[in-house]
């Protein structure tokens, strides 16, 4: 039998330190299965989640970033994609089938900011007042504040960039739910950091 300084049993301590990787690994699989190994334990641990809907995709993403549900709370989600809302879409008519329109608010709102255990879903909600129903990510105190410092020149006044609300513009893995800083690169200047 092997012993530690401390006098506990060696085998002892292994075989708890085996468990524990077990669990782990058990909780680590529904991310697995659901959005790659790597891509779920770094999306977990930093990002929000990745969109994972195909009429959502189809729809939202044919004329606009189709933006992760993780960065807006269920009260947001339910006044855009409302009928009413989706005919005047940001000066837009976004009109959809009843039956998709129903399938892509299910889909957001189960997925919306509250629901999430990412990190940066989680902030959002920090962020937001009580009752408050943010229309646009971009509206919302944690985005204003993690972008404050870069200067409008790279922004608005970027024919590249035109606004915040693209950001997959800059936000080279945006799609995978990925922001952090080491993947922004700001077209015509190149990488950012604060």
């Amino acid at each position: 039998m092997v012993w530690t300084k401390d006098g506990e049993n060696m085998n002892t301590k292994l075989k708890y330190k085996g468990l524990l990787l077990v669990l782990l690994g058990s909780l680590a699989l529904p991310v697995a299965a659901d959005e790659g190994w790597l891509d779920g334990l770094f999306a977990r641990k930093n990002g929000v989640a990745a969109v994972k809907n195909a009429l959502y995709q189809e729809e939202c993403g044919s004329c606009h970033f189709p933006y992760q549900p993780g960065w807006l709370p269920e009260r947001s989600w339910q006044r855009l994609l409302s009928s009413k809302a989706l005919e005047d879409h940001f000066g837009e008519n976004a009109e959809l089938d009843e039956s998709d329109r129903q399938a892509i608010l299910d889909y957001v709102l189960a997925n919306a900011a509250e629901h999430s255990g990412y990190k940066r879903s989680k902030k959002i909600m920090h962020s937001l007042r009580d009752g408050e129903t943010p229309l646009r990510i971009t509206e919302t105190r944690y985005i204003r504040r993690k972008h404050h410092e870069i200067p409008r020149r790279l922004i608005e006044d970027n024919p590249k960039v035109g606004s915040l609300s693209n950001c997959d513009s800059c936000h080279t893995e945006a799609a995978r739910g990925n922001f952090d800083e080491d993947t922004v690169r700001i077209p015509g200047y190149g990488y950012w950091d604060d």
